[in-house]
């Protein structure tokens, strides 16, 4: 017999890297810096010389962040990866959010609010805060507030996933 999953309150949002609203994105296809490639989906990424890297210095600026890494399905990855953990490809192609909907980890302590600020983290990673993750409230000069037109969708889920848009 199946067993069935009841949600008391909220169904999960999904996984960091998601695509979502599919309708509205403008999803560009990117080369990967293989000397410094993403090591997640879901995060903020740059270009160096026409190829994606994470964003990895405390230099970088919210005009440097080019779009989000997203999470390619189906994706035939490493057999051992747990579920929803995906590793992106070291080289080759990726697709890249430039406008839409996207699900993020949301790190930190802080919330996220409907329509509120999203920040980059740029400087002094730290548990549960990545370099290139997305924030909801500033921590000086070690994160970056996106443009108005980046925003918070919502609240997180029970796993830390939530909705930014882009560009809207």
């Amino acid at each position: 017999m199946p067993s069935l999953q009841a949600y008391t309150y909220r169904m999960p949002a999904g996984f960091a890297g998601d695509l979502q609203r599919a309708e509205v994105a403008t999803v560009e296809t990117q080369q990967i810096d293989s000397s410094a490639p993403p090591t997640a989906f879901g995060v903020a990424v740059k270009l160096v010389s026409g190829k994606v890297q994470p964003i990895n210095s405390g230099s970088d600026t919210a005009a440097a962040v080019y779009g989000v890494n997203l999470r390619a399905y189906p994706i035939q990855t490493n057999g051992s990866d747990p579920l929803g953990t995906s590793t992106p490809p070291v080289a080759g192609l990726t697709d890249i959010l430039k406008r839409g909907y996207v699900n993020v980890q949301l790190n930190g302590a802080t919330a996220a609010a409907k329509g509120g600020t999203v920040y980059v983290r740029v400087a002094n990673a730290s548990a549960g805060k990545p370099i290139g993750g997305f924030e909801a409230a500033a921590d000086g000069a070690n994160t970056v507030a996106m443009p108005a037109s980046w925003y918070f969708t919502g609240p997180a889920d029970a796993y830390s996933i939530t909705e930014i848009a882009i560009n809207i």
